[in-house]
C-alpha cells in the first residue's frame, strides 16, 4: 500500500489516493501536439462539445418526449414545441447539432485523408474514427425515427426493408429489427432504447479508444513530418520552446481548440435560432401514416450520398445494395488501399491531389442528386456518379498510390 501522508490541499490528498498528477501528466501536460498544424486539427475537440450537446439537449426533450406510436408525434410538435417553456429552442438545438455534427465528421475525415493521417501507425486512429462515424450515423437514424412524422415512419421502412437482402436469414431479421411485420409501436420503443441507451454509452466508449489511439503514434502534422517526441518534449521542458517542434496538450493546444470551438457554436447558436429549417424536414410535421405513401423518399443531407449510390444502381436492386453496403464500410479499410508509404499532404502528392478532388466532388454530386427524383436524366446522372465513387476508391487509389510508392522507393 502507498504511503499515505497529511495532504497539502485536496489536489495532493487526491494525488495520494487515485495518483491524479500522473493521470494529468500522461493524458494533458505531458502529451506533446506538433507546432506545425492549424485549425483543421480542432475538429476532433469542436465535436466532442458537439456531443455534450446533443446528449444535454436529449436529456431535456427525454423529460418530455412519449415513446409511443398513438402519443411520440404530439408529444414532440405540440408539448415540446409549443406547451413546455423554451422546449422549442432545446428541439432545434439538438436537431442542429446533429446536422452540424455531421459537417464537423466530414471535415474532420477528409482533412485525415488530405494530410495521410491514416497511415504509418495510425491505422487505428482511423479505424476507432470510422466506427464513430458509423455509430454516429446509427444514432442520427434512430432519432430521425422519434418524432414519429411521415418521412420518419417511411425511412424506417425502406431502411430496415434493405435487411432482408440479407441471404437466408434476411426476412426474418427485418421481423426481429422491427419487432413486428411492419414498422409500429415495437419498432418505435425498440430504436428509442438505442437511440438514448445503447448507441451513446457505445459512442462514448469509443470516444475513449479514439483518443487512446492518438497517443502512441501520435498526432499527424501539415507536413508529414516525422519528429522525435520525446527529444522535442525534453527541449521544451528544458525552456528552449521556441525551438522545440511540439506544445503540450494543455493548456496551450487545447486553449487553441476552445478558441475554434467557440467560433462554430457561435455559427451552430446563429443557425439554431434564424435557420433551424434545414435540419427539420417540412414532410416530418405530418403524423406517421402508412397508407399514405410520401412522394419522394429520401433521408437528411449527410446520407444523400449513400442512398444515392443504393438507387444509382436503378436496373438492380441486389447490385444497388452490394454498392450501398461497399460504400459504407470503404472508408474503413483505407489505409490499406493507399499503397504508397509517403505520408504527405496531398498538395505534395499530384495524383493523390487529382485523386482528392475528383472524390470529393462526386461525392458533393451524389449529396445534390440523392435528394432529387431518380427519374429521366437524374437517374443516369446519379448511376455515373456512384460507379466513379466506387472506382475512385477501389481500383484509382491503389494504382496511383502504387506508382507513387515505386517511384519514391
Amino acid at each position: 500500500m502507498a504511503q499515505i501522508q497529511k495532504a497539502n490541499g485536496i489536489i495532493d490528498w487526491l494525488d495520494q489516493r487515485i495518483a491524479i498528477r500522473t493521470l494529468t501528466k500522461v493524458l494533458m501536460t505531458e502529451y506533446w501536439i506538433p507546432k506545425n498544424i492549424n485549425f483543421l486539427w480542432a475538429m476532433g475537440v469542436v465535436l466532442v462539445v458537439l456531443f455534450t450537446i446533443l446528449v444535454v439537449s436529449g436529456l431535456f426533450l427525454l423529460m418530455y418526449y412519449k415513446p409511443d406510436t398513438k402519443l411520440a408525434f404530439d408529444s414532440v410538435n405540440y408539448t415540446i414545441m409549443q406547451e413546455v417553456k423554451y422546449g422549442w429552442l432545446w428541439r432545434h438545438l439538438h436537431a442542429v447539432s446533429a446536422s452540424v455534427c455531421f459537417l464537423i465528421i466530414y471535415i474532420h475525415m477528409f482533412v485525415g485523408i488530405y494530410y495521410g493521417s491514416y497511415k504509418r501507425g495510425r491505422e487505428m486512429i482511423w479505424i476507432t474514427g470510422m466506427l464513430l462515424f458509423i455509430l454516429f450515423s446509427s444514432e442520427a437514424f434512430s432519432g430521425y425515427m422519434l418524432p414519429w412524422g411521415q418521412m420518419s415512419y417511411w425511412a424506417a421502412s425502406v431502411i430496415t426493408n434493405l435487411f432482408g437482402a440479407i441471404p437466408v436469414i434476411g426476412a426474418d431479421l427485418v421481423v426481429w429489427i422491427r419487432g413486428n411485420f411492419i414498422v409500429s409501436d415495437a419498432t418505435l420503443t425498440r430504436f428509442f432504447m438505442l437511440h438514448v441507451v445503447l448507441l451513446p454509452v457505445a459512442i462514448m466508449a469509443v470516444i475513449v479508444m479514439h483518443f487512446y489511439t492518438l497517443r502512441i503514434p501520435h498526432v499527424n502534422n501539415m507536413y508529414g513530418e516525422e519528429i522525435d517526441f520525446e527529444k522535442e518534449a525534453e527541449k521544451f521542458k528544458a525552456g528552449n520552446k521556441k525551438e522545440s517542434k511540439v506544445i503540450p496538450f494543455w493548456p496551450m493546444f487545447l486553449s487553441k481548440d476552445f478558441f475554434v470551438a467557440s467560433f462554430f457554436l457561435a455559427f451552430l447558436f446563429y443557425l439554431t435560432c434564424y435557420h433551424y429549417g434545414f435540419a427539420l424536414d417540412p414532410i416530418n410535421f405530418d403524423p406517421a401514416d402508412h397508407l399514405k405513401t410520401p412522394p419522394h423518399i429520401y433521408p437528411e443531407w449527410y446520407f444523400l450520398w449513400s442512398y444515392e449510390v443504393l438507387r444509382g444502381f436503378f436496373f438492380s436492386a441486389d447490385l444497388g445494395l452490394i454498392a450501398f453496403g461497399i460504400a459504407n464500410v470503404i472508408f474503413l479499410i483505407l489505409p490499406w488501399l493507399d499503397r504508397s508509404k509517403v505520408v504527405a499532404p496531398a498538395h505534395k502528392r499530384p495524383a493523390f491531389m487529382v485523386w482528392f478532388w475528383v472524390l470529393v466532388a462526386d461525392m458533393i454530386i451524389l449529396t445534390i442528386w440523392g435528394k432529387l427524383p431518380p427519374t429521366g436524366a437524374n437517374a443516369y446522372i446519379g448511376f455515373v456518379a456512384s460507379i466513379l465513387f466506387l472506382a475512385l476508391l477501389l481500383i484509382v487509389l491503389p494504382i496511383i498510390t502504387k506508382i507513387e510508392d515505386k517511384k519514391n522507393s
